[in-house]
């Protein structure tokens, strides 16, 4: 055999070294794609699922927020429903003119009334109203004479045996009487003369006078002594008190308290611009109050005089309330005011009252 060239071995060797290396390439590729084409299916179902996901979980979202939306709808009052419940509550506020011939007017009752105004009228209750808090007329003016400052066995004694229908209001135990409670131990008709702030610094010394600066509990605790002082009381009238009875703040808080201790407020009207009358109605309640005081002057003519426009007065709207004091001239001038009061009944702070 002839032996075999470098030509030869040299072309057998490229000849594998060509085989060699194209089989890797022929292998590889086909894996190469393979797992691309696999990636790009795996992504593109997973952003399918995500993206499947994302719109079931909007939807759901949805749903709820029209169920939350259509529940709150439902409990929640319309505009006109809260307007009828705001009237409904305005109207059960209002009182009629206490002091007109006219029986007193209630509002009507709406013939159906829907579920929110009667949920609304449970959760607020009407309290229950005072069953004489309503001043009134008759056929016939009634004159009310009040007689203040009473501290002393003899002053009452003056007035008991005027022979006619006069209210004594009683001083609280003061530097005057520290025993002056005890006069109405017996007595039918009588009030309370409480001392209140006024403008002057001598009357603000006087025993345990209501201030302006005091705190509610304060107030609580002077109206909690005075019912334990007069058991059987239901009318108190201020002594002095024109500052007090003007500031509203103050006034509405002993109002209430008074209120609540089952008294009545008569209104000396110590000032012009008392707030009584506004916090009064405010309470569902009649305002009553002086309108003419009646002894500034010491002598029988004016005290006489003062009478008779007192009774003029009572001729106008029904009544009037006149306040004196216990002055000797001043006994002497009501006993002898009978011809004055003749076209007039004269009762007690109490008989201007009459049950609902």
């Amino acid at each position: 055999m002839a032996p075999r060239s470098k030509n030869s071995k040299t072309s057998a060797t490229k000849k594998r070294s060509s085989s060699v290396k194209s089989t890797p390439k022929k292998q590889t590729k086909p894996k190469s794609k393979k797992r691309t084409v696999s990636k790009k299916k795996k992504q593109g179902s997973s952003k399918k699922g995500l993206l499947l996901s994302l719109v079931i979980f909007v939807m759901v979202s949805l749903v709820a927020f029209g169920y939350y939306l259509g529940q709150n709808e439902s409990s929640s009052p319309s505009k006109a429903e809260r307007k009828m419940v705001s009237h409904q509550k305005t109207a059960d506020k209002k009182t009629s003119n206490v002091f007109s011939r006219v029986k007193t007017k209630h509002p009507k009752k709406e013939a159906v009334a829907s579920p929110v105004v009667k949920h609304t009228q449970k959760q607020e209750p009407k309290k229950a109203k005072d069953e004489t808090a309503l001043a009134y007329r008759t056929k016939k003016p009634k004159l009310v004479i009040i007689i203040d400052d009473v501290s002393n066995a003899k002053q009452l004694q003056w007035i008991l045996t005027l022979g006619i229908p006069v209210t004594p209001s009683i001083f609280p135990p003061s530097a005057l009487s520290m025993k002056s409670h005890t006069l109405a131990r017996g007595l039918k008709h009588y009030m309370i003369h409480l001392p209140m702030e006024s403008g002057s610094a001598q009357f603000n010394k006087q025993y345990k006078t209501l201030k302006t600066s005091f705190s509610k509990a304060q107030m609580e605790s002077r109206m909690k002594e005075i019912r334990r002082l007069f058991p059987t009381a239901r009318y108190i009238n201020n002594h002095t008190g024109s500052v007090f009875t003007n500031d509203y703040k103050a006034m509405n808080t002993l109002y209430g308290i008074m209120k609540k201790e089952g008294f009545v407020f008569i209104d000396s009207r110590t000032i012009g611009s008392t707030k009584v009358k506004k916090i009064a109605h405010a309470h569902g309640d009649a305002y009553v109050a002086r309108d003419i005081f009646i002894d500034n002057r010491h002598s029988i003519p004016y005290i006489h005089q003062q009478l008779r426009k007192a009774v003029n007065i009572a001729r106008k709207k029904g009544y009037a309330i006149a306040i004196g004091h216990p002055h000797r001239i001043t006994m002497k001038a009501l006993a002898s005011a009978k011809d004055i009061f003749k076209d007039v009944e004269l009762v007690y702070i109490d008989q201007i009252y009459q049950k609902r």
